[in-house]
């Protein structure tokens, strides 16, 4: 509502004078300030804050009248009346001298400022004024308070005297009223009042309030009333008095006349605020304003009475300060907005305390932009022997700086979906940048956006902007308003926005302004004279593309209804004027109706329309229907806001007519602060007027008045039609101050069925929101405001001098947007009220809200807290409900936990039994293949069971995980068993994120490893500390395990990991094993040497090709047609194409296979071609860790100087992410090397039968880990399907040069007949390859021929089930052993280690005949 903004201001007084300021007080038009000092009085223009003039007591007089104490001024502002401390009170003249000026502003030569406008010199000029003693007036006792009333000036002294002092003298002389003579009762019912009786009664303070006809008065002795006069005559006969019975310690009082109120400030702090009871007359108590320990731990009941009290001009906020320093301000229901006893007001950045600011009096500036303070406690700390000739002296006198929400003055602004700030210079919006907006970029919210809101300017019609625009950032769009509009016509009295938040207008003392989001512009008047002949009166208000303002036209004395089209210049002549019978006060915009609110109590609707003439269109209005409303409002001052809305009260039935539904349907009035609503009489009979001209149809009467709510300070309603979200936009929202809100809320039958009787057709429902409200986004659920922040800035300034500057004493305040949901209170509002299935209805017609499952998940959790925390037991406990509501959703189970995960351990117990047995959820997880939110609840079972419990769901979750290859979950898993087995429960695992960047991912693993083939895989262990899961001892016997159980809880995990890794062999899923070697850092080398004879063997080579080209989705190679004449069946092409064409495809980095990283594009620091100095080399990769990683190249090694290397031209062709490498270098011989067309053909046909690159990387990789494992059956199938005959070759050699087991040679032989036989029937295409590859096969049969039988210790043809059972055997066995044995393992390892070494520099040898090099750049 009300909001600091940045510091305060000190004002610099030019007087000489020692004396402090103890009285300010700002004149009823609030363009000048009057202030006392104890034996001077000087005048201050508002703006600028400069000294007009001072009057200064002579030493004899001020003797005898005492200091100076209180003024008051005059309604017209022409006299001030000042009381003093020996009872005198003191008028002063001041006479109003035309066309003389103190002050002019200067402008530059040649700037656009007209002097000869009308009015400048009284906007832009201080004037100059004189101050005269007119007369002295003696009271003969000391004056307790001062009230200005109308033409009399109320005056209460200590001897218990009321006097009516006329302001124009003693003509009329002065009534005295003894309060002892006026009688006091409960309520004006009452048939005689009881007499105040005692003597030394006297009013301590009092204030008028011209809508209740009375006085609000606070006695010395505490009590607090209300004193009305009977008749239009004040005497002592007439007057009557009525208690507030429950305040017996009130210090002030202020009253507040839009909305009938009177805060009495009380000695313990708090404020109490009554209004009078209409009917009885009695007073009836409205709220408290008071601190709460919640909020103020330290400092809510320490401080001290309430000294001051203050309404602000528009009646909206009040300011309350207190004896022990500090001041707060509040909504007019009791909405706190702004306290300096917390926070940054209160403490230095050091933790310091600071002492509060004490006021001793203050006053509200121009349409409560600035509140003048004076400060207390500087007349304490003033230093006189300042030198007071050469500066300025500090003056004691603060002015603090507020900006306001629109609705405060401006109502009408509640039926759109932006909130709009205005300060004195400026516009605060939240609707962001409106070019931003337009861009498509801005898409943050594009996914969940409803259909309404495609985006603010795909269409003309549409009403609102999208969650992205109203919510994207913190930072608020200001708007400067047009200097020169300012100038002439400050302070801003009203603004508008339109409904896209595109365009806003301003209205300040005459005219309007209007500004473009769009092309950032400021429209003027052109003519001065017109704008300063318009003062507008009833606000204003956008309907499409017209400006629609209620004003006083001050040439011809005229109220009058204007409508100005935004797009033709700001002129008269461009708009549609049309005369109203009575002032406007208030105006606002239905669809295509304006409802004008009239000083003489009387609602006017016109209907609006859009009349297209010629270049500029204008609009037209006509008068729709008149209704009188002086029987049920007493005073027109009194109505706070008027609106048209849809809403009635019979939503369940169906209107007789379908357009009836949104019809201006009633009016609600808010008539200080109770809301009032009148709607169509429906009751009479329907003409149906079809035939007619609408224009002239006859409008429904409206029925009588019916209250529906309290306290009301804001209304919400939408013209706006959603079928989906019924409730939302048909329901009315009102904003009660410290109240928080209420909805009221349709109730629909479901599925079109009948009505029940009983079921009313709308409920009002109540919550507490924790943000100030100023907009409602109905579709969205969402309700947005603003709130105060601060920022400590002392730390700049620690000299010992800077201790008085204002950067030290009070913090930088600024004002932040922010939103809050409010959807799970008005849920849990309807399932208290057992309306389940109308909860149901609203909760699934906002199920698509990006934040729904939050708003489960704080239903729930408020609930819980609620009921879980309570002392006493609960009756009827609303947590099952809650709980049974939730299951309606799919996201009950991820709600649970996550509720259950944020509150703390105590409470589970409580949750549980109302939501279920966890093991269950947890099992339900598994069911709904749902693991991230399996494995949060494997943490509250960790918590809540015994070990053996978390690891029997843990197992069955890591292997679910392993399944379905979510590497990141089967990390924390292995973490999580690790822990359990250590006993390191309390460190449960952080819960999984839910994005799994790498769950179908190539092999990560290369991002941490090189793949030299020299080194082994301990060294890379040791040198990239990769997580090791193996249990291997990793140094020292001494270091090995610290614990038995640990290592058999790595055995477990190990066990797992085996199981998983065999039965992907068996399957044939290599892509698989790969992903899982890498993302889990699984010793895939090690444990395939053990398996090499079992679950490494292949048994069916045919299947096992045709599954591999499947799984890496690599082409069957087809037959060329000229194969029988082609050049490459013999000669050197035969080596240096044919061959070299399978094998130089450059080698991408071993990424994750999902096509939208990023990473592949890094720029190529290493030229294709690089490798052709050397034979062989090993780089090893530098620093692979980063997010950015280099390429692993495998590049062909050209030895002879005729060979020319296609490879280039190849992979340029090739739509693989290498394209955007580095291809600059191209050989020179390759423009030498012409090709036939058939050559061309068979190059062609070759690339056609290739697979993707990053296949070839990972079958690449694959070969290099079965090589080193000395799998060579395996070797041998990837060979064929990289159709690359030096793979084969290399196998041979191995078979040849090292004792390979027998069986081994026999299956491979066995394989290659059986892939020979395939291919002659099914696929010819391998034909050619297994023909170059024929001679090795025959070496390889008289090998098999030639060995002799296998040993013994190897199995000779183990059947299926022994390969089965013999594994898992050998586990159970070893985990049986290994807490006596742990190097048992060890063992297997370091033989597994020689075999490799040994296979290894085979490889080598091999790679060095020239197949290819493995270089990591």
């Amino acid at each position: 509502m009300y909001f600091l903004s940045g510091w305060p201001k000190r004002l610099l007084c030019p007087l000489e004078s020692l004396e402090q300021p103890l009285h300010i007080q700002t004149d009823p038009q609030r363009a000048f300030f009057a202030v006392l000092s104890p034996s001077q009085l000087s005048v201050w223009y508002c703006r600028p804050s400069v000294l007009i003039v001072s009057y200064k007591e002579l030493s004899k007089a001020a003797s005898q009248f005492g200091p100076y104490k209180q003024a008051e001024w005059r309604p017209d502002s022409t006299m001030i009346a000042v009381s003093t401390a020996n009872g005198y009170i003191l008028f002063f003249e001041i006479p109003s001298t035309r066309d003389k000026y103190l002050y002019e502003p200067m402008y530059p030569k040649g700037s656009p400022h007209l002097k000869g406008a009308p009015h400048y010199k009284e906007e832009q000029c201080a004037p100059s004024l004189s101050l005269e003693m007119k007369k002295v007036l003696d009271l003969q006792a000391s004056i307790t308070s001062l009230q200005s009333m109308l033409e009399d000036l109320l005056v209460a002294t200590a001897d218990g005297f009321l006097h009516l002092v006329h302001w124009d003298g003693m003509t009329n002389g002065r009534k005295a009223i003894n309060l002892c003579t006026v009688p006091f009762s409960v309520d004006l019912q009452s048939s005689r009042g009881s007499f105040l009786g005692f003597e030394d009664v006297y009013i301590r303070d009092m204030e008028y309030c011209a809508t209740l006809d009375g006085f609000a008065v606070v006695f010395n002795d505490g009590r607090v009333g209300f004193i009305t006069p009977m008749s239009s005559r004040l005497t002592a006969e007439q007057l009557h008095g009525v208690w507030a019975q429950d305040v017996i310690d009130g210090t002030c009082v202020a009253v507040n006349n839009k909305y009938r109120l009177m805060a009495f400030g009380c000695a313990n702090g708090s404020v109490q605020v009554y209004t009078v009871d209409t009917t009885t007359g009695a007073m009836q108590f409205s709220h408290k304003l008071e601190l709460t320990p919640k909020q103020y731990p330290d400092i809510w009941n320490k401080t001290g009475p309430v000294k001051l009290i203050r309404w602000s001009p528009d009646s909206c906020v009040v300011m309350v300060t207190w004896e022990c320093g500090g001041f707060s301000l509040w909504s007019v229901f009791g909405a706190q907005l702004i306290c300096t006893l917390g926070g940054d007001f209160a403490y230095q950045s050091d933790g310091a305390k600071k002492d509060p600011l004490k006021i001793s009096s203050m006053t509200w500036g121009s349409e409560g932009y600035h509140l003048w303070v004076i400060d207390g406690n500087s007349s304490s700390n003033m230093k006189p022997e300042r030198d007071t000739y050469n500066e300025a002296r500090q003056f004691g006198i603060l002015q603090f700086h507020f900006i306001k929400s629109a609705l405060t003055v401006n109502p009408c602004m509640s039926n759109q979906e932006q909130v709009l700030l205005q300060g004195e210079d400026r516009l605060y919006l939240n609707c962001g940048d409106a070019a931003q907006a337009q861009s498509p970029r801005n898409t943050s919210h594009s996914e969940h956006k409803p259909t309404r809101e495609r985006g603010p300017f795909s269409d003309g019609s549409l009403d609102s902007q999208g969650l992205s625009t109203l919510l994207g950032h913190r930072h608020w769009h200001v708007v400067q308003i047009h200097s020169t509009y300012l100038e002439s016509n400050w302070p801003i009295r009203f603004s508008a926005i339109d409904k896209l938040g595109q365009n806003v207008a301003v209205v300040g003392k005459f005219g309007f302004a209007h500004y473009s989001l769009l092309t950032k512009k400021w429209k003027l008047f052109g003519n001065i004279t017109q704008e300063q002949n318009m003062m507008v009166t009833g606000g204003l208000a956008w309907w499409n593309d017209f400006i629609v303002l209620a004003c006083y036209n001050l040439n011809d004395r005229q109220e009058e209804l204007r409508i100005y089209l935004r797009t033709s210049n700001l002129d008269n002549a461009f708009a549609h004027i049309t005369k109203v019978q009575a002032d406007t006060l208030l105006l606002s915009v239905f669809r295509d109706m304006v409802i004008l609110f009239r000083a003489d109590c009387s609602i006017c609707l016109y209907s609006i329309e859009r009349r297209p003439e010629g270049l500029n269109p204008t609009a037209s209005i006509q008068v729709l229907q008149e209704v009188s409303m002086s029987r049920y409002i007493p005073h027109p001052f009194l109505v706070v806001s008027v609106t048209l809305t849809s809403v009635r009260t019979e939503t369940g039935i169906t209107l007789k007519m379908p357009q009836q539904a949104c019809e201006a349907e009633s009016i609600m009035l808010n008539l200080a602060g109770q809301l009032i609503m009148l709607q169509r009489d429906r009751s009479g009979p329907q003409i149906r007027d079809k035939d007619n001209n609408p224009n002239q149809r006859k409008h429904l009467p409206f029925c009588a008045p019916v209250v529906l709510a309290q306290s009301v300070e804001n209304v919400w309603t939408t013209s706006r039609i959603n079928k989906q979200k019924r409730h939302l936009l048909e329901a009315l929202w009102l904003s009660c101050g410290g109240a928080g809100m209420k909805v009221w809320l349709p109730l629909f039958p479901r599925d079109h069925r009948k009505p029940h009787s009983f079921l009313s057709r709308r409920i009002m429902l109540p919550f507490h929101i924790n943000i100030y409200p100023l907009a409602v986004l109905f579709e969205d659920a969402l309700v947005l405001g603003a709130v105060n922040d601060t920022v400590l800035y002392d730390c700049l300034y620690t000299q010992t001098s800077a201790r008085e500057h204002l950067e030290v004493l009070f913090p930088f305040s600024i004002v932040e947007r922010t939103s809050q949901i409010y959807l799970h209170h008005i849920l849990r509002q309807l399932l208290v009220r057992n309306l389940g299935e109308q909860a149901l209805l609203l909760a699934h017609s906002c199920a698509t809200l990006p934040y729904f499952p939050h708003v489960l998940e704080l239903m729930l959790h408020e609930v819980l807290e609620e009921e879980a925390t309570s002392r006493e037991p609960i009756p009827d406990p609303l947590l099952p409900t809650v709980a049974k509501f939730i299951t309606e959703f799919p996201l009950f189970l991820q709600t649970v936990v996550h509720c259950a995960r944020k509150t703390e351990y105590a409470l589970w117990n409580y949750l549980f039994a109302a939501v279920g047995n966890p093991k269950d959820l947890f099992e339900e997880c598994l069911m709904a293949q749902d693991l991230d939110t399996a494995a949060s609840y494997l943490i509250i079972l960790q918590n809540m069971e015994v070990p053996a419990v978390s690891r029997q769901h843990a197992t069955l979750l890591f292997n679910t995980a392993l399944e379905q290859g979510k590497w990141d979950l089967c990390r924390h898993m292995i973490r999580f068993l690790k822990a359990i087995g250590s006993g390191e429960t309390e460190t449960p695992p952080a819960t999984p994120t839910t994005q799994e960047p790498s769950s179908s991912s190539g092999f990560e693993f290369f991002r941490h490893r090189s793949i030299s083939l020299s080194q082994s895989a301990e060294n890379l262990h040791s040198k990239f500390n990769l997580t090791k899961t193996l249990s291997m001892p990793s140094g020292p016997s001494g270091k090995r395990c610290s614990k038995d159980s640990d290592c058999a809880e790595n055995m477990y995990i190990d066990m797992m990991l085996w199981r998983h890794a065999r039965r992907l062999l068996e399957e044939i899923k290599l892509k698989d094993l790969g992903c899982f070697a890498a993302q889990l850092g699984f010793e895939l080398i090690g444990w395939l040497c053990k398996e090499r004879a079992r679950a490494a063997r292949v048994e069916d080579f045919v299947f096992a090709l045709k599954k591999l080209h499947k799984d890496f989705r690599w082409p069957l190679p087809v037959i060329p047609a000229s194969s029988i004449t082609s050049p490459f069946k013999n000669g050197k092409y035969k080596t240096a194409v044919g061959e070299q064409l399978l094998k130089s495809q450059s080698v991408d980095t071993f990424v994750n296979m999902e096509t939208d990283t990023g990473v592949s594009n890094t720029p190529r620091s290493r030229s294709w071609l690089g490798a052709i100095s050397s034979s062989q080399r090993e780089i090893d990769t530098v620093s692979s860790h980063g997010p950015h990683m280099q390429d692993a190249f495998l590049s062909p090694l050209l030895s002879k100087g005729d060979e020319c290397s296609i490879g280039s031209a190849t992979d340029l062709t090739e739509t693989s992410s290498v394209v955007d490498g580095d291809w600059t270098m191209v050989d020179e011989n390759f423009s030498g090397l012409s090709l036939t067309q058939s050559e061309l053909e068979h190059l062609s046909l070759e690339l056609a039968s290739k697979g993707p690159h990053k296949s070839q990387v990972q079958l690449r990789y694959l070969l290099h880990i079965f090589m080193e494992a000395g799998c060579l059956d395996w070797c041998v199938i990837i060979g064929l399907i990289l159709r690359e005959s030096s793979v084969i070759n290399q196998v041979f050699s191995i078979i040849q040069s090292s004792d390979i087991d027998g069986e081994i040679c026999q299956n491979i032989k066995t394989g290659l007949y059986a892939v020979d036989k395939w291919a002659s029937t099914d696929c010819p295409g391998y034909k050619p390859f297994l023909n170059i590859i024929k001679p090795q096969i025959q070496k390889l049969s008289e090998i098999v021929e030639e060995q002799v039988q296998p040993e013994a210790f190897q199995p000779v043809n183990p059947s299926k089930v022994t390969e089965q059972v013999n594994p898992r055997a050998e586990e159970s066995r070893i985990l049986s052993s290994h807490g006596t044995n742990p190097q048992s393992d060890a063992g297997n390892i370091s033989t597994s280690r020689h075999e490799e070494d040994k296979s290894k520099t085979e490889v080598e040898d091999s790679f060095q005949e020239g197949s290819y090099d493995c270089i990591v750049s």
